[in-house]
């Protein structure tokens, strides 16, 4: 039998931090304790003096590239990265090659995770413009939910036809995640500065071609939608000040009918930062002003926005250094998510405690996760310890992902994660990965 005791670490668990123990049996929390002694020799005793035991980031929203891209990534590449950057369980998008569209395709991906993934996984089921069939077979039990496109993607995905959207939001009872970027004003913006300056466009103008506009428009059309419908609805990566406007902080998560994402890179970057960084924080929706962010920030503390992601999605260097209209949108952030958020907690931007509500609890209320995303004596043992006080640099060295870059690349961070365990294995300690695939479907606690 697998035991591990973690003695004497700060334990972070719903909204509250005690100095304590934890007994690790098998797959799951044993017991949780002021003082607990190993009653057996073969107990593998690990003091945590110092460092948080927080449960582990259920990240929401993953592009890991497999099948079809796996030259950017793969499920067992971007999983290890994961869990070394403090991320347990990931539900990954269907805009892979072909697309996961129906639910033999969605099917594959579930038997590959389950081959090679170091994380937790569940992969979300695609609706298109004429596959209803097909999403309204996908199983609650086992499946995140059903992902819309409604701006640019990958394939045939764009969902575009206002009778069909009407129809998946009024005829599933799953939910329903979007990615909500107003296409007819996005080509509008491109065709203007595609005019003046061919393909070659400078970085500095993405956020004004993917403009707070088109994510309004969009946003607050499937808003629109959704309470018309009484469908219930998950906005992905919302990115402007106006789009906060459109959520609500009145009732609790558990009542919510339509709830928000934020992503690290828009709590992080700013318009600023193209200038040095360039196609490297291309992302869709694009990185915007400085009152955009700040405006993220105070809708994430004020509970309008519910959870925070990090819209995985790598590509190569090489990729990324192609001219501005075939340059990729998407970055890898796996691995640097959760010291990026102590990072913020160090800045006095953010508690510990509310850090674990929005990357573990959160995401485990809202997709209604199956004992996970808590510190609780019977759940499952998904734990990260982080010290907060063990500086790191981001080098080539120490990149995990499979493009071998991050926007992180020469920061310092404050914080390390130094283990992370995964159904109660121990999968990662101080920057070593060890060849434990012992990552689960995700299974969700609806009809």
């Amino acid at each position: 039998m697998n035991r591990v005791l973690i003695k004497n670490a700060k334990i972070v668990n719903e909204g509250t931090i005690f100095e304590g123990d934890l007994l690790i049996e098998d797959k799951f929390i044993k017991e949780i304790g002021d003082s607990i002694s190993p009653k057996s020799a073969d107990i593998k005793i690990i003091d945590a003096e110092g460092n948080y035991l927080i449960p582990g980031m259920i990240d929401d929203q993953v592009h890991f590239r497999e099948p079809g891209l796996t030259h950017k990534g793969n499920i067992e590449t971007e999983s290890r990265a994961a869990v070394a950057g403090g991320i347990t369980s990931f539900i990954e998008q269907p805009n892979t090659v072909p697309n996961a569209v129906t639910q033999e395709l969605l099917e594959d991906k579930y038997k590959r995770a389950a081959e090679v993934s170091y994380a937790n996984y569940s992969f979300m089921m695609g609706g298109t413009n004429n596959n209803l069939e097909e999403v309204l077979k996908t199983n609650p039990r086992n499946v995140a939910g059903i992902k819309l496109f409604l701006g640019s993607s990958t394939g045939n995905m764009l969902v575009d036809d206002e009778a069909v959207l009407e129809k998946i939001f009024s005829s599933t009872k799953m939910l329903i995640a979007a990615h909500c970027e107003d296409e007819g004003t996005i080509r509008e913006n491109l065709a203007k500065y595609k005019e003046e300056y061919g393909d070659d466009i400078p970085i500095r103008y993405h956020p004004e071609i993917r403009s707070a506009e088109a994510c309004y428009i969009s946003s607050s059309r499937a808003i629109a939608l959704a309470k018309k419908t009484g469908a219930r609805l998950h906005v992905f990566h919302v990115s402007t000040a106006k789009e906060t406007e459109l959520f609500t902080n009145k009732i609790p998560l558990e009542e919510k009918k339509i709830t928000a994402e934020v992503c690290i890179h828009h709590l992080w970057f700013t318009d600023a930062d193209y200038d040095k960084k360039g196609s490297l924080i291309k992302w869709n929706p694009a990185v915007k002003t400085e009152a955009d962010r700040d405006a993220l920030w105070k809708a994430l503390l004020d509970d309008r926005i519910d959870v925070i992601a990090t819209d995985h999605a790598p590509h190569t260097l090489d990729e990324k250094q192609n001219p501005y209209t075939s340059a990729p949108s998407g970055g890898p952030l796996v691995q640097h998510a959760v010291v990026a958020m102590f990072e913020a907690y160090h800045q006095k931007k953010i508690s510990v405690e509310r850090i674990v509500e929005k990357i573990s609890h959160n995401p485990a209320k809202l997709f209604k996760v199956e004992k996970r995303g808590f510190i609780k004596e019977g759940y499952y043992a998904d734990l990260v310890l982080v010290n907060p006080g063990l500086p790191w640099n981001v080098k080539k060295e120490n990149i995990l992902y499979k493009c071998g870059w991050s926007p992180f690349e020469g920061t310092n961070f404050k914080s390390r994660i130094t283990h992370t365990f995964v159904n109660g294995q121990l999968v990662y300690n101080n920057f070593k990965v060890k060849d434990i695939r012992c990552g689960e479907r995700l299974l969700f606690d609806r009809e």
